[in-house]
């Protein structure tokens, strides 16, 4: 699916962030960025040891939730790797929202710092991290839409690797058509 907004475009994929040609790719870390499990353990088993080794290297301290960092990509398609853990759920009481708007808006903001035109998101934070991908969903979408005006990056992915991801991200996009 893709949608039109605002001079860009957004696309939904149902597929595997590791295997996206944007400039950036989104890797939903842990605040350690020494790896894991879910998408950031297939970035960097894909990506190669580079990806951990510039994460030791330049971010001793890994990274606080909310925030971003960048590493280029290793091995991948894509020539960075934006880390950004987003927070994990506590039952919406503990600035979950906020913390999950965070990553996606620092994360664009890393990839345009570099000279990306290009970006592709997972899900955020839906995986063992809890968060509901139904509130995550439009949440993520809205923010993206609201940080495109204000950037030169042109072409968002969200890429889902479940086929129920990929429906929920649908009927959430769709409000924007």
């Amino acid at each position: 699916m893709e949608v039109n907004i605002k001079n860009s475009k957004i696309c939904l994929i149902h597929g595997d962030i590791t295997l996206e040609e944007t400039d950036a790719i989104v890797n939903a870390a842990n605040t350690s960025l020494r790896g894991g499990g879910g998408v950031d353990g297939a970035i960097h088993r894909v990506g190669g040891p580079s990806i951990l080794e510039e994460c030791v290297e330049k971010y001793p301290n890994g990274c606080k939730t909310g925030e971003a960092k960048i590493t280029r990509g290793g091995l991948l398609q894509a020539m960075w790797v934006v880390h950004t853990p987003g927070p994990i759920w506590r039952g919406g009481n503990q600035n979950e929202e906020e913390l999950l708007r965070s990553s996606y808006r620092n994360s664009f903001q890393q990839a345009e710092i570099v000279g990306a035109t290009s970006i592709s998101f997972p899900s955020i934070s839906t995986g063992i991290y809890g968060y509901p991908i139904h509130k995550a969903a439009p949440l993520a979408i809205q923010t993206i839409v609201e940080c495109l005006p204000s950037y030169s990056i042109r072409e968002v992915h969200f890429v889902l690797f479940s086929t129920r991801d990929f429906q929920i991200y649908t009927k959430a996009l769709t409000k924007f058509l």
